[in-house]
């Protein structure tokens, strides 16, 4: 694989890419270079063969992403922090959220502001017992611009979202998990390899049939008036993949599939 920036660390084994957000000294901060090039790498492992899945996680051990790099606002017209907004969701946060292969957040601490939205954009996320997570952006007199406001009410329902947004205060782990915005909190030291069992579940299904149910459930959210019937296609166009053959084969056989 090319040269990674400097901004980032990764790592490919056993068919999943790790991907570190390497900026401990900003607490992981995010800023358009560093989105600029998490768009780059996610572009290439998309095309990756070798990989079939993602975790991403931040340097150190203080912060998963502790928000947007604020020094980078202050001189922001309207009409560059409007770029600035479409460019992150359209580039990092969207293509995330649409990856075709499964991307776990691995959130290691604090998960505010960029970072939450981050989190957030990825398909499931498990979180230290020490981690906070929030939208604080209310306090500087802006709001959440990287999808927070829309992902945040599909995660955890319209009160608790407004509640989160409108206060700005940072929520533990265990309320993030009763809430429904991360799927596990384990202790530090079982962050990874709980992600890692994860996806190892995954790996041992149909990559094809995850990547139509990522696309499924998406277009459910997005657009619920089209959902079923994008659900009816998909279904009806799995049976005619190897992978149909092969699952249906290995059932009557008594085997595990080899997909």
């Amino acid at each position: 694989m090319e040269k990674i920036p400097t901004s980032f660390l990764l790592e490919i084994k056993n068919k999943t890419a790790y991907i570190t957000v390497n900026r401990p000294d900003k607490l992981n901060a995010l800023n358009m270079g560093v989105l600029k090039d998490l768009a780059e790498i996610l572009a290439r492992l998309k095309m990756d063969d070798d990989v079939r899945g993602i975790i991403l996680t931040g340097a150190g051990d203080k912060a998963f992403v502790a928000g947007a790099d604020i020094k980078e606002f202050q001189e922001f017209s309207s009409a560059e922090a409007w770029q600035l907004s479409k460019s992150g969701q359209e580039e990092v946060m969207d293509e995330l959220y649409t990856f075709p292969k499964p991307v776990l957040a691995a959130i290691n601490g604090f998960a505010l502001g960029g970072g939450l939205e981050l989190a957030m954009a990825c398909h499931i996320r498990v979180a230290i017992e020490a981690a906070k997570m929030g939208l604080p952006e209310v306090s500087l007199g802006i709001i959440p611009g990287y999808g927070g406001t829309q992902r945040l009410p599909q995660l955890v329902g319209r009160g608790k979202a407004l509640e989160m947004i409108m206060t700005g205060e940072m929520i533990d782990a265990q309320d993030a998990l009763q809430w429904g915005l991360v799927n596990y909190v384990v202790p530090s030291e079982e962050l990874i390899s709980t992600c890692e069992r994860l996806l190892e579940k995954m790996y041992r299904r149909s990559q094809k049939a995850i990547a139509a149910a990522i696309r499924v459930v998406n277009m459910g959210l997005m657009q619920p008036e089209k959902g079923y019937e994008e659900e009816m296609d998909a279904f009806a166009d799995a049976f005619g993949t190897p992978d149909f053959k092969e699952g249906v084969s290995a059932f009557l056989e008594k085997r595990k599939p080899n997909f």
